[in-house]
């Protein structure tokens, strides 16, 4: 074959049997030949500048106006059932009251956003058109005929959107977003009333002076769950520790406040070595043998401090690690907890372990002693 008839590869002309051009490598795609979108503007998508059927936008726009008013609806009995709920007998009290709130408050206000995000999304959907809007980047001052133009496109953007042809959207729209706009403000509340000074004195200080009317000289020890008085013998393991209440507590306090005196008069008995104990000034008779009791009630934010570790003697809270030495007053030695835990005075009558007094300082919280 001559030099004449050679062709550079990739430029012959191959074609298959019934005479279609086969692809060959490297060439361009055939679909570059034909417009997807109309050649004046690129960026315009399909329907552009095709008016809305009205009659379908007005069935829709009573579908979003029904949403709105679920989600006005909704949040309004957000708010009636939380104000009325923490008004009823001094609110809640006890699992199946915080269940039954968290299935009001949490629904009611789960329906409203709801009804208001699927209003919200068939109006986009439904009755808004997709003009696009090109931004160009400019100086960041903008001159007249920017600010000009900008005005003409907000306010066809409004047009657009239908906030102002479609007085009941934008009616409803603002219905159903004002309850949700107060719903903050009411869960303020949750935020008090302050305690004053409840946190000052606990059932201890009741429970000593009912027990010293009856010609005793404190309050026996019993234990969290069994309602067992302890005895100092039954006590005498050095590195235990167990959860004790005040006797009686369950007999002279109501179902309703029973939670709330049990929380602040909740106490912690530990076994120390007297060896190794270290009673504060002024403290020296607020043990026996050993065996002290404090307050179970973080003073960082009132989380159980009710791990304690036998070598160290160390109580710990497990919210923070705020850290506690056992030995020596409950004084801090780690952690963000501002001051110790408070001691209950503990004594011996008829061989049973009794508390002689209240805490001496509030239990709980150092940002709780503001009453």
């Amino acid at each position: 074959m001559s030099e004449e008839n050679k062709e550079p590869a990739g430029s012959q002309d191959p074609r298959e049997d019934d005479g279609r051009r086969e692809r060959v490598i490297g060439t361009p795609s055939p679909a570059t030949e034909k417009a997807l979108l109309a050649e004046d503007d690129i960026s315009a998508p399909a329907g552009v500048g095709e008016q809305l059927d009205e009659a379908s936008a007005k069935r829709a726009e009573r579908i979003v106006a029904a949403f709105f008013l679920l989600a006005f609806a909704a949040s309004v009995t957000f708010i009636a059932y939380f104000i009325g709920w923490s008004g009823r007998d001094g609110g809640m009290h006890g699992v199946l009251d915080a269940r039954e709130s968290n299935f009001w408050l949490g629904g009611s206000m789960a329906v409203a956003f709801l009804a208001m995000a699927i209003g919200v999304t068939i109006w986009v959907r439904r009755l808004m058109t997709s003009k696009p809007i090109v931004q160009e980047r400019h100086e960041l001052a903008s001159d007249e005929e920017s600010r000009s133009a900008f005005a003409q496109d907000f306010m066809e953007g409004a047009e657009d959107s239908g906030i102002t042809k479609r007085p009941l959207l934008r009616r409803t729209l603002l219905l159903a977003a004002a309850p949700l706009g107060l719903a903050p403000l009411v869960l303020l509340r949750d935020l008090g009333p302050l305690p004053e000074k409840k946190l000052r004195s606990t059932y201890w200080a009741d429970a000593v002076e009912r027990a010293k009317s009856q010609g005793k000289r404190g309050v026996r020890l019993v234990v969290d769950g069994t309602d067992k008085p302890l005895r100092a013998s039954d006590f005498a393991t050095p590195g235990a520790m167990i959860t004790v209440l005040p006797e009686g507590m369950h007999e002279h306090v109501s179902h309703e406040q029973l939670l709330t005196e049990a929380a602040k008069a909740v106490t912690i008995l530990i076994n120390v070595p007297e060896t190794e104990f270290k009673p504060a000034p002024g403290r020296g008779n607020w043990h026996v043998n050993g065996t002290v009791a404090y307050s179970k009630v973080c003073t960082h934010v009132g989380c159980p401090a009710a791990l304690y570790e036998q070598t160290t003697h160390h109580i710990l809270c497990p919210c923070h690690q705020s850290t506690f030495d056992a030995t020596d007053a409950a004084k801090v030695i780690f952690g963000p907890a501002a001051r110790a835990l408070p001691q209950l005075p503990l004594s011996v009558e008829d061989g049973y372990l009794i508390a002689t007094s209240d805490f001496p300082e509030p239990v709980g919280p150092s940002f709780w002693e503001r009453g």
